[in-house]
C-alpha cells in the first residue's frame, strides 16, 4: 500500500518524498484512513514506528484552510517532543498553507500571544502552557475538531490527567480523540476510553526484531562503585554519540557534575533545565559536538535522534517496558546497537521481571573485580 492508496494528496506524497518517505509505516497504514474518516482512535505502536505522521498527515488532509479556528490540537508530554513534533508539521505545511503554533513552557508566552492573533490552524502543546493560555483567553478552543493526545501513558498516568481533564471540558464533545502511545496498558486504555467515543483500537505487534540488532549486557556493581564501574565501560567503549539515563533529575545533576569533573564530554537533560538551553543542548547532540547525553524518562520521551549507537542504564528503568523504550533508541532501522545497564543488589528483582518481560537472560560483562 503506498500514500496515494491512503488517501494522502499529491502535494503531501512530494514533501514526504522530499524528505526520503516513500512507502508508508504499519501504523501509518492502519490509521490514516480511520483517522481522515473522522473516528476516534486508541493507538499503541513502538518507538521509531512513524505515530507522529499516522495521524499529522490526515489531520492535514482535514485542516480547512479557509476555515480560521483552531482545528486541531496535539498535547504532549514534554516540551522536547512538542517541538520535534512541530517541526515535523512546519515541513509539511510546504505542501498545504496551514498556521501551525507551538505552545510550550520556557518560550516567551507574549509572543506567543501575538502569534495567536492570526489565524492558527494546528496547535501544538504541553498541558501547563495551554492552561496558562486558555485562563487568559487568549486561545479557544471551542471549535476544535481533533484533539491528539500524544504518549498517552505519560499523559494519563504520570500527574497530567488533571491537566488533560481541564483541557477536555474547553473542546465540544463533538470533537475526534485520538490517543497515541508506544505502551496501553489496562489502566491507561480505561483512561482512553473516557476521553473517546467508539474508539477504534490499533495495536502494532511489537517487533522482537529489534531487540535482535542490539547487543544486550549488564554489569554486576554497587551503589558505591556504580560511577566507577560506568567509567570504565565507557573508556573501554568509547562510543560516538551515547544516552546514559538515570531516574531522576537529581541523579542527573550528580552523575553529570562528576563526569564533567573527570573531562567527559556531556550535557544533563530533564525538566528543570531552561527551555533555551535544552534546544541548545539537543541541537549539540544531534550535530555530534556532544559525545554523552544523561537523561531522565521523561525528558528523553519522543526524542527520536539517530547515531545513537550505545545506551547506558546507570539506573535500572522500573520495568520492560521503560527497558525497551529506552534501548530502543539504538539499533534502528537495522543497524546495530549496543546497551549496558549496571544492576546492583538491590535491583535483582527488578532485573528478574525485565528478563521475564523481554524473554531473554542478558549477558553479565566482566569488568574489574574491584568495581563490583
Amino acid at each position: 500500500m503506498n500514500f496515494n492508496q491512503l488517501g494522502i494528496s499529491e502535494n503531501l506524497i512530494k514533501v514526504l518524498n522530499k524528505n526520503g518517505i516513500s512507502n508508508p509505516t504499519p501504523i501509518q497504514e492502519e490509521c490514516i484512513k480511520i483517522i481522515k474518516n473522522g473516528d476516534d482512535v486508541i493507538a499503541e505502536a513502538q518507538t521509531g514506528t512513524g505515530k507522529t505522521l499516522a495521524f499529522l498527515l490526515p489531520i492535514f488532509e482535514n485542516i480547512s484552510v479557509e476555515n480560521n479556528d483552531i482545528q486541531a490540537l496535539i498535547i504532549t508530554p514534554t516540551r522536547e517532543l512538542a517541538i520535534q513534533i512541530t517541526e515535523e508539521a512546519k515541513k509539511l505545511s510546504a505542501a498545504k498553507d496551514i498556521n501551525i503554533l507551538a505552545a510550550y513552557g520556557g518560550k516567551d508566552v507574549a509572543s506567543q500571544i501575538k502569534k495567536l492573533n492570526k489565524a492558527i490552524h494546528m496547535l501544538i502543546a504541553t498541558p501547563g502552557r495551554l492552561l496558562d493560555h486558555l485562563s487568559r483567553g487568549s486561545i479557544d478552543l471551542s471549535k476544535l475538531k481533533t484533539l491528539v493526545i500524544d504518549e498517552a501513558d505519560q499523559m494519563l498516568l504520570m500527574g497530567f490527567k488533571k491537566e488533560v481533564e481541564s483541557i477536555i471540558k474547553c473542546i465540544s464533545s463533538k470533537r475526534q480523540t485520538l490517543c497515541f502511545s508506544a505502551t496501553l496498558n489496562s489502566e491507561v486504555k480505561k483512561l482512553a476510553y473516557r476521553y473517546t467515543t467508539n474508539p477504534i483500537n490499533i495495536s502494532i505487534q511489537k517487533e522482537t526484531v529489534t531487540l535482535d540488532t542490539i547487543k544486550q549486557e549488564i554489569v554486576i556493581t554497587t551503589d558505591r562503585h556504580k560511577q566507577e564501574a560506568l567509567c570504565q565501560v565507557l573508556n573501554e567503549d568509547n562510543p560516538f554519540m551515547a544516552i546514559i539515563f538515570c531516574r531522576t533529575k537529581v541523579r542527573v545533576d550528580k552523575l553529570e557534575e562528576d563526569l564533567s569533573i573527570k573531562g567527559y564530554n556531556c550535557e544533563k537533560i530533564h525538566s528543570d533545565i531552561p527551555q533555551a538551553k535544552r534546544e541548545k543542548i539537543m541541537k549539540s547532540f544531534r550535530k555530534a559536538d556532544l559525545q554523552y547525553l544523561i537523561a531522565t524518562d521523561v525528558a528523553a520521551r519522543g526524542l527520536d535522534i539517530s547515531g545513537v549507537d550505545y545506551i547506558f542504564n546507570y539506573d535500572i528503568p522500573e520495568n520492560a517496558e521503560s527497558y525497551i523504550h529506552r534501548i530502543g533508541r539504538t539499533g534502528r532501522a537495522g543497524q546495530s546497537g549496543y546497551t549496558c545497564m549496571f544492576v546492583a543488589p538491590k535491583d535483582m528483582k527488578t532485573l528478574e521481571e525485565i528478563q521475564e518481560g523481554i524473554e531473554y537472560k542478558i549477558p553479565v560483562r566482566e569488568i574489574n573485580n574491584n568495581l563490583t
